[in-house]
């Protein structure tokens, strides 16, 4: 086999899995509603407060 398929073969195999990973990441992110999104985004806020103070 050429390496030229070999390439890209791979090149190809790399495409469909982030396209796997992407829309997982999709589906996860729209199962929120928006109250979960707001009290998510406020406890990071906190968080991130607290980290900033220490």
């Amino acid at each position: 086999m050429r390496w030229w398929k070999v390439i890209g073969l791979a090149g190809l195999a790399g495409v469909a899995a982030t396209g796997v990973v992407t829309a997982r990441a999709e589906r996860q992110r729209r199962a929120y509603t928006p109250d979960e999104i707001r009290t998510r985004l406020h406890e990071k806020a906190a968080q991130a407060g607290a980290t900033a103070r220490s």
